[in-house]
């Protein structure tokens, strides 16, 4: 089955190369480009398994040679070289062969809320958007805050914003869930250790061919924008809220000082809402054990522990740990997200076996 899918993957490989150089299909842009799209997406997976055809070609003159004395070591040397090339070749195009996530290339938009453990709560969402923050910036993404609820120590009751760039999506979709903090507040006198939690949402960012909204749908309201505790912050009515009326979604954004801006926000929120809502709906509709090895995003799941104290970061889904918390509160999640990438995987390729 696997041999068989990576030669008929092949063999449209092939046909897309003869599709791009026709004059008829260059001549029509919109299947040029669907079609050039398919061509390049195949490239990786079809270059893998041409080295591995070449691999297991060589690795069977080796084996032929081991009946002849003069050159047996020189093929048991070949052989020995070669296994775990072949082996390795394999594995990766077992993962090539897996459906692609569709919204793995996208930007997203991050939910932090702050969850049990009041002002405490809100200073680690607070920690967990900053650490997200330098994550982007590490992997060149760009950042843009969409809406927040700030607290008077410092911390958010509430942040939105996006992450934008290729692959977003891909490199934080595993962390939608309960995130919880356990060590002493700085408010704390008598040094006993607290747990606290925040909750994060991943929303994949929703553009129009994903998403059609009808304005007739569409409720919009203003109103004068109010900093933390309630002051106002402007005179005019540049705060946006907007009802989706048929799925009663309802976001919010006062943090542009021009109305236009909010309302653009706004709109781009609801839009991901919407899309996440409706992904979710299908997903259960398909397969009642959509839940696999790492979780389902879902809010309430309790996901990750960060321990203070001992310094350390446990992912419960995983059982995986680490002790390495400063660096991990300064945007390095790279060794967790490919924990945790490996176990999606992982779970993937047992369900096809």
């Amino acid at each position: 089955m696997f041999l068989g899918k990576l030669e008929n993957t092949e063999k449209r490989f092939l046909e897309l190369e003869k599709l791009l150089s026709s004059p008829e299909i260059i001549a029509d842009q919109e299947k040029f480009q669907s079609y050039s799209k398919e061509f390049s997406g195949l490239r990786e997976i079809i270059e893998k398994y041409r080295n591995y055809k070449k691999i297991h070609n060589e690795l069977k003159e080796a084996e032929a040679m081991l009946g002849e004395t003069e050159l047996k070591e020189l093929a048991e040397n070949e052989i020995s070289r070669l296994k775990p090339e072949l082996e390795k070749l394999a594995k990766d195009l077992e993962i090539l062969l897996l459906p692609k996530d569709p919204f793995d290339d996208k930007n997203i938009i991050m939910e932090i809320r702050a969850g049990t453990g009041g002002e405490e709560a809100a200073l680690f969402a607070g920690e967990l958007f900053r650490m997200y923050v330098r994550f982007a910036e590490k992997h060149n993404f760009k950042t843009e805050t969409i809406s927040r609820n700030e607290t008077g120590l410092g911390g958010y009751k509430e942040i939105i914003f996006s992450v934008m760039g290729k692959g977003a999506y891909s490199q934080l979709k595993y962390e939608g869930g309960t995130h919880r903090v356990q060590r002493v507040p700085a408010t704390e006198s008598g040094g006993r250790i607290h747990t606290s939690a925040a909750t994060v949402a991943i929303l994949p960012e929703a553009e129009d061919v994903d998403l059609k909204i009808e304005d007739k749908d569409l409720r919009i309201d203003t109103y004068r924008a109010s900093g933390a505790g309630g002051q106002h912050v402007n005179k005019t009515d540049s705060a946006v809220r907007i009802t989706h009326i048929p799925t009663n979604t309802v976001v919010a954004c006062q943090d542009e000082r021009s109305q236009y801006q909010n309302r653009m926000k706004a709109m781009k929120l609801l839009k991901s809402r919407i899309l996440q809502a409706k992904e979710e709906a299908e997903h259960k509709k398909r397969s009642a054990a959509r839940k696999i090895m790492v979780g389902t995003g879902d809010r309430s799941e309790k996901i990750r522990t960060y321990n203070f104290p001992q310094g350390r970061i446990t992912d419960h889904r995983i059982g995986f740990t680490v002790y390495k918390l400063e660096q991990f509160m300064d945007g390095d999640l790279d060794e967790i997200i490919q924990a945790l990438t490996s176990a999606d995987q992982t779970a993937k390729l047992n369900k096809l076996t």
